[in-house]
């Protein structure tokens, strides 16, 4: 398992951006993909978006062309920019490394974004 920590959740008005960065420590070196997903009040939690060691991204549809994740492997870090975001938007967001050898995925303590005028 690895240990991740997130940071720059916040309130935002609606067309605004944010950047959450995450930063893993522990076992990096079973690291296979890292990734958000999100969960707001009353909803199943999804997966927003995902990025392998290589670069290969995958995101759900309602983000896609306004979110952009990205990896620092050298860093051990992944990143979400969040353009024109929306009130949908709005959940908490969690960091999460998938690792070799491990049954379950690892899981960030979360960060509240909030999208509201």
């Amino acid at each position: 398992q690895v240990q991740l920590v997130e940071s720059g959740g916040g309130l935002v008005q609606p067309g605004g951006s944010l950047s959450l960065s995450c930063v893993a420590s522990g076992s990096v070196f079973a690291i296979v993909s890292m990734g958000w997903s999100r969960q707001a009040p009353g909803k199943q939690r999804e997966l927003v978006a995902f990025i392998t060691g290589g670069g290969s991204t995958n995101y759900t549809d309602s983000v896609k062309g306004r979110f952009t994740i990205s990896r620092d492997n050298a860093k051990n870090a992944v990143y979400l920019q969040m353009n024109s975001l929306k009130p949908e938007d709005t959940a908490v967001y969690h960091c999460n490394a998938r690792l070799w050898g491990e049954s379950s995925d690892s899981w960030g303590q979360g960060t509240q974004v909030t999208v509201s005028s």
